[in-house]
């Protein structure tokens, strides 16, 4: 069974520019470069017919292309932080996109997604790290920002089970036209 999900891939110069904030947090496992993306729906480990019609679903969709910009980092977990990542900043075009990829799920039978809709771009993994020394890193890297950057096209994503996430290996890609 694949481990799969839609996303969008970040472009080398942006990916570059968030490593730049790779550093000087304990127990953070930096997500490599090469895996940055912006999931669009997270599906998990599927069986090759619900995997068809996903590929099929999303092959339906037309959108025209748009700009994506990071605008700051965050974390996820609160009190037991989990993650460190780059937020999106708000944009229409990406919201009504990452519908039509909840719609496409749900065509292929899968449920709802039932956790909100929060476009990001994970950065790093945490394990053990406080919340005060997150807190700390965040102020430090004060208001990270990248240059805005066009989204031409989305992909499927399969992954293997590993802790962390990736390599992540595109299945299929869908250009974005007008």
């Amino acid at each position: 069974m694949p481990r799969l999900f839609s996303g969008i891939e970040i472009p080398a110069a942006v990916a570059r520019r968030l490593t730049l904030v790779r550093a000087g947090l304990n127990g953070a496992r930096w997500i490599d470069p090469e895996n940055y993306h912006v999931t669009l729906r997270f599906l998990g480990d599927v069986d090759g017919t619900t995997a068809r019609d996903f590929a099929h679903g999303l092959g339906d969709i037309a959108a025209p292309p748009f700009e994506l910009r990071l605008n700051m980092l965050g974390s996820f977990g609160g009190r037991k932080p989990r993650a460190i990542f780059a937020s999106i900043a708000p944009c229409n075009a990406l919201e009504s996109l990452q519908r039509a990829h909840e719609r496409a799920a749900r065509a292929a039978g899968l449920p709802p997604e039932p956790r909100n809709y929060t476009p990001h771009v994970t950065v790093a993994r945490l394990r053990g790290t406080s919340s005060e020394s997150v807190a700390t890193y965040l102020e430090r890297q004060g208001g990270f920002s990248s240059e805005p950057f066009e989204v031409t096209r989305f992909v499927l994503f399969s992954s293997r089970a590993s802790v962390g996430g990736g390599p992540y290996v595109v299945e299929a890609a869908y250009p974005l036209a007008v």
